[in-house]
């Protein structure tokens, strides 16, 4: 098995989907319809075609519906209760899933994004070397998403994730460390937050 193979099959992939659209009016994003199929599927199916094995994906708002329409077969299902809390909850949730399982790396993305695809995965994959990596996708020299993190790096990030904020105060702190993929070519980073931006699902 050649080094790039061997590293790919050691980053888990986290799709954060437990988000209650609130300013959609509270339909969960998971749901929405693109392409035919509900978002959910599209952001697991691109982490799982990108390289990530497996993929665990973090429900919350209707989870059980979710579950019941969804194609899912295959992922890792975590449920997070307090997904009401923001972001912060779901990225804890999501990390704590392959904790302990081997996995050298977790590559997390978001459910709103269908234009982030297995391309921009893959790349982003790529950047793996070991535990301590820290990579994200960049969009005209902006870090994006998908985003990779080390396992070594799991313990702080989820200490620093609260409310809203996700990931983001860790990375602000470790910015000099996070290798900047550009994907610029092959994806579009529009996420799906109001009425107005379901004109960008087909």
């Amino acid at each position: 098995m050649d080094r790039t193979t061997e590293d790919s099959a050691q980053v888990a992939g986290i799709v954060l989907a437990a988000g209650g659209g609130r300013r959609l009016g509270g339909r969960p994003k998971a749901l929405l319809t693109h392409r035919g199929r509900p978002l959910v599927e599209h952001a697991a199916q691109a982490l799982r075609e990108g390289g990530c094995a497996p993929v665990h994906i973090v429900l919350g708002a209707a989870a059980e519906t979710v579950r019941a329409r969804a194609r899912l077969d295959g992922y890792v299902l975590v449920d997070n209760p307090d997904w009401e809390e923001g972001m912060g909850s779901s990225l804890r949730a999501g990390l704590g899933s392959p904790a302990g399982t081997g996995a050298g790396a977790a590559l997390v993305a978001l459910v709103d994004q269908p234009g982030i695809g297995a391309g921009a995965v893959a790349r982003v994959v790529a950047a793996y070397r070991s535990p301590s990596t820290l990579a994200a996708a960049a969009y005209g020299g902006e870090r994006g998403h998908p985003v990779l993190f080390g396992a070594d790096r799991w313990a702080d990030i989820t200490a620093s994730a609260v409310g809203d904020r996700g990931a983001r105060a860790y990375l602000r702190a470790h910015q000099s460390a996070i290798t900047l993929v550009d994907c610029s070519d092959i994806a579009r980073t529009d996420d799906i937050d109001t009425p107005e931006d379901l004109t960008l699902l087909e």
